[in-house]
This record gives structure tokens, sequence and C-alpha cells, in this order.
């Protein structure tokens, strides 16, 4: 955790009297700098409003939702969450919407940042194939959602139509070393969370507030692995944080952080000190941080189904060197109380779809399952967590016996294994998954990361379900 010294206000506590932005005459113009996400336009360095030329154009796309899932996105911009928008306070923003001659529907937008009848969206409904223009002037500085306001509102929201714009203050923001752009959202399907393929909207669970996949920046693992956040030791960081809902709020939080500065709802309001903030859906927050030691941190919804089993995680990979006085690591490992050998077990709801035919089908779609079941502990690239959770990744431990892999997903496994000469000892809890599930997941991980290349067999399967469990540090089978 960082000190005090840099706040966020947005509103310029302290200062005299200010000019009424809506009065601030314009300088200039300028074509406004718009990223997608997690990056952002760099900060205005100018101190007097301009003109600035922003244009927008909405298309509709098939892209990934999850590994083996794709999704008709409705965009701003061409990706989920839309556009980041930077602007300063007293800009005048001449602004143009344009709809894609391949779009299915009409739409517009409703910025937040907009005082003005429905932000904008009546002076922007476009039809697909034309051009609408409007133009507003900045009041109000602050960090703002931008939505589609297209009757039926929530399935346009629901499809991907959401991001954020920023009026940063006339004094500007304190300096950072790193800025990001990260949106929470919902998305619900007709198939549930990892069935394959190309998956419709589904209406009903939009009115049940039941959705199948809660992510971060529009897709299961758009921030995470190697698409990671990156940061140093000693580096101050700013998280733009929207909620594109369209209907439940986040409890966001970063696993092995507390926010120095919250600013609150993305208004004027600073909180310090702050281990998870709520953002509604359709808000938005600011925090900031100093990083202290190396590691990976985790971004959560903190509803914790939502990260571990509908996809809101991501990741800050943090290097530099180690601070032992803020944080030592593991020091020992001992026994303190034996936890007996009854095994937890997981319940996984099969997949009702054919069995794969061949061994590349089997990886494609022990892949899906691998990110839905398995990465959350083995991590997405099989590296496992230090003292927790054992590598996958070129390991001996499954190499030397398939069968023993097996029984560890059928069965379960506790006890002492010892990975790339590294001791474990916790618990794998039995994962009730169907023998064709197990056997593409494993035939997965032995295909990737230096492994040996097994396929695992349903049949294999059936046969090691029907045995004994493996022991945790049994040899491996001849």
């Amino acid at each position: 955790m960082a000190g005090m010294a840099t706040i966020v206000v947005l509103g310029g506590c302290g200062t005299p009297p200010r000019q009424d932005a809506a009065t601030l005459e314009v300088q200039g113009q300028e074509v406004a700098v718009m990223t997608d996400a997690p990056n952002v336009p760099p900060p205005i360095t100018r101190r007097t409003p301009t003109r600035v030329v922003a244009n927008l154009e909405v298309t509709e796309v098939v892209k990934r939702l999850a590994d083996g899932v794709d999704y008709t996105f409705w965009t701003f911009g061409g990706a989920v969450p839309g556009k980041f928008i930077r602007v300063l306070e007293g800009d005048e923003v001449e602004f143009t919407l344009s709809n894609h001659p391949s779009s299915r529907m009409p739409h517009n937008i409703d910025l937040h940042a907009v005082t003005g009848p429905g932000g904008g969206a009546a002076a922007s409904m476009t039809a697909p194939g034309h051009s609408s223009k409007f133009s507003f002037k900045a009041i109000n500085p602050g960090l703002y959602v931008y939505h589609c306001a297209t009757a039926p509102v929530g399935m346009h929201v629901a499809n991907g139509m959401y991001g954020l714009i920023l009026v940063e203050p006339r004094e500007g923001l304190p300096k950072v070393d790193r800025e990001y752009y990260v949106m929470q959202s919902e998305f619900y399907t007709q198939g549930r969370y990892g069935a394959p393929g190309l998956q419709p909207f589904s209406m009903e669970k939009a009115l049940t507030e039941t959705p199948d996949y809660v992510v971060f920046n529009g897709a299961v693992g758009a921030i995470s692995g190697d698409q990671a956040l990156k940061a140093s030791v000693g580096e101050r960081i700013r998280l733009f944080m929207g909620n594109g809902g369209p209907n439940i709020v986040s409890s966001f939080h970063v696993i092995g952080e507390i926010f120095d500065n919250v600013v609150h709802e993305g208004g004027t309001m600073v909180n310090h000190n702050v281990q998870s903030t709520m953002i509604p859906a359709g808000g938005s927050t600011i925090v900031e941080f100093k990083v202290e030691v190396p590691g990976t941190l985790i971004l959560v919804d903190h509803s914790l189904f939502r990260a571990f089993n509908k996809g809101a995680l991501g990741q800050i990979k943090v290097d530099g060197p180690d601070n032992a006085r803020v944080y030592s690591g593991k020091q020992s490992d001992e026994i303190y109380q034996p936890e007996g050998g009854a095994i937890q077990s997981v319940p996984q709801a099969g997949i009702p779809r054919p069995p794969a035919t061949n061994k590349a089908e089997r990886i494609t779609r022990g892949q899906a399952s691998y990110a839905g079941t398995c990465a959350a502990c083995h991590q997405p690239a099989g590296q496992g967590l230090a003292a927790a959770f054992p590598p996958l990744a070129a390991s001996d431990y499954l190499n030397a016996d398939k069968r023993r892999a097996i029984s560890a997903i059928v069965h379960g496994l506790s006890g002492e294994v010892t990975v790339k000469g590294q001791k474990f000892n916790s618990v794998m809890p039995a994962l009730t998954m169907s023998d064709e599930e197990i056997a593409n997941v494993l035939t997965y991980v032995y295909n990737n990361w230096g492994n040996a290349g097994f396929e695992v067999t349903p049949a294999e399967v059936a046969a090691v379900r029907a045995a004994a469990p493996a022991k945790a540090g049994a040899p491996a089978a001849e």
C-alpha cells in the first residue's frame, strides 16, 4: 500500500471560485484520441478548452467471448468495451456517430457526461449506413459511462454497447506511472457458461438477471495470462473502472492490494484505504494504488462465483525486486491439524453433445473446459501457484502416470505430492465432470506447455472411475 502523497481530486477542492465551465470560451480544434481497452489516451496537457472532434462508428461483429465460445457483439468502435474518450472540462465536443451499413439495427449513444436531453440519444439516433452529428459542452469533470439507448435498451447494452468518457478537470489529474481502462459487464447466452459455438442472446436470462458470463473488457481472460496488465515495483497505478451492466452491481476488488484513493462513483468525493468498492450498473470509479512488491495481483468482482465461475478475473503482473519488510512470502509450512480423509466434490454439469471424434477435437474442447474449471487455480498457462497449486506445465508428476492424473480429477487428491522438485500439500477436490469432459481436458493439458502429448479416452477415465483412488504419494504406474 502506498502513502497518501497522491490524491485524485476531480473537482479542484480548496481552490478559489472557478469560472463556470459552461461559459468558458474555446480556442482551436483537435481530433479526439480514442483507445481500445485496456489502453487510455494520454493525459491532456493543455489548460484551455478547445473544440474536440470525436468520430465513433458502430459495428456489429462476431468475436470470442470465451475459449470455444463466440458471440455477436454490438460495439462502439469494433470492440467491447467501446473506445475510451478523454476530453477537458470546458471542451466543446463535436460528436459524430456512424452506424455501419452491415448493422441490422439502428443505434444511438447516451453519454452520461452530456447535459441535455437523453445525453445525446435522440440527436444521435442513426439508421444503418447513416451518420448523425451533435455537439455538447463538457461542463462537469468526472468519469462517465456512455451506452446505446435504442429500444430495447437493455438488449443493446447487454450486447456490448458501452464505454467510458473522462472529462479531466481543468487542473488535470495528478501524475501516475500507468493508467488502464477496465470495464465489467455481463452476458446472457442461451447456452450455459462454456457451451461451445456461437451463442445467441437470451432475453429470458436477462429479464431474470441470471448472466452466464460476468467479465472484464468483454471476454473471459481479456486481461489475464499473456494479456495481463503490467506494472513494476514502485509505480503508481490508476484504473479507470466502469460497469456497463446492464443489471448487476460490481464489488470491485484487487487481491493483494489496498486502494490508496477511490474516486467514489467517478465524481469528486475521494475515499482512502479501501479494500473493495461498489460500482453500480451504468456507473464508474477511479482507483489508485502504488505497487510495493512483485507478483500477480488479481482483479475480481468480489461476488466470488462471478469471479471464479463466470469469468470476472483479471491480472496485473508486477515485476521488480522483493521487499521482505512489506511482504515476506511463505516462511514455514507445518501441519496444524489434519483435515481427515474426506474430499470435497465440485459438481459440474455435463455438456449434452456428441463425443469428440479425434484427438484434435478433444484438445479444442478440453481448452474450453480448462479455462472454465482449472485455470483459476492452475493458472491460464498451467504454471500453477507457488506453495498452493502444482504446475501442470512440463509436469513430471502428470507425465509419469496417466491413470494417476485421471484419478486426481475423478476421485480428488489430498496429501503431499512432489512436482518439478517442489512439494505441495493441499486438496484437489473431485470434479463431477463426465468421462468425456475429463478425457478432453486432460488431453488438452497433455498436449500443451511441454507435456508428453498423450491422448486420454473416455474408456480410460471409466476404468479409473471404477477403481480405487490413487494415493497422493503413490509411485507412478509402470
